[in-house]
């Protein structure tokens, strides 16, 4: 076992305490407004039940924009105008997202088609980083420990664990750093430019 396993400190929960699950139409726009009225990237997460529907669809979508994070059941907003909203905020600025090519299609299936990707897995490989994995990467960086016993749980179930809710919340909450870190290792390697490339073209 490695030092930083031993030391490790675990992360029980967001600094800002787990939000409300955003299940309604009212709910939904006051996100929309306050996404719009943020700044910068946007960290993005999505669950799926793979392991027990057939589809790829997400269940739950997770949003971080500056400090505030919004879980949002998308079931409820098939056909929504809100979605379109929504999507024209993941437009206007970069999308942070871990290991893109598998959110990015369940993205889709509800209508959200960011533009502008930076993907920390990718960047972590192109880094040259031995471990990957988002839990490796906020160990490795901020020696903070992920649980992951949720991972492959059936997010299609309603209504969702509170368990469920503060580890999915967990996913983006050190994304926007996490980017930060990856992004200046890059940089220092020379390597910034060949990774945004890298990234449009997924």
């Amino acid at each position: 076992m490695s030092d930083s396993e031993v030391t490790a400190t675990p992360l029980l929960s967001p600094a800002g305490g787990v939000p409300a699950l955003i299940d309604t139409e009212p709910a939904l726009k006051n996100a929309v407004d306050k996404l719009r009225n943020g700044s910068g990237p946007i960290a993005v997460d999505a669950e799926r039940a793979s392991g027990y529907r057939y589809s790829a669809r997400a269940y739950l979508i997770q949003l971080k924009r500056n400090q505030e994070i919004f879980l949002i059941d998308p079931i409820p907003f098939a056909g929504s105008p809100l979605i379109a909203e929504l999507n024209k905020v993941l437009q206007s600025d970069e999308i942070i997202l871990h290991a893109s090519t598998q959110d990015l299609p369940c993205l889709r299936e509800w209508g959200l088609h960011p533009k502008r990707l930076f993907d920390t897995e990718l960047g972590a490989r192109l880094a040259g980083l031995p471990r990957v994995g988002l839990g490796a990467l906020v160990e490795h960086f901020f020696n903070l420990s992920l649980a992951k016993e949720h991972s492959a749980v059936d997010w299609s179930l309603r209504p969702l664990n509170q368990d469920w809710i503060n580890y999915a919340a967990l996913d983006v909450e050190l994304l926007i750093e996490l980017r930060e870190k990856i992004s200046e290792l890059l940089d220092a390697q020379g390597k910034l430019d060949w990774a945004h490339s890298e990234f449009q073209s997924i």
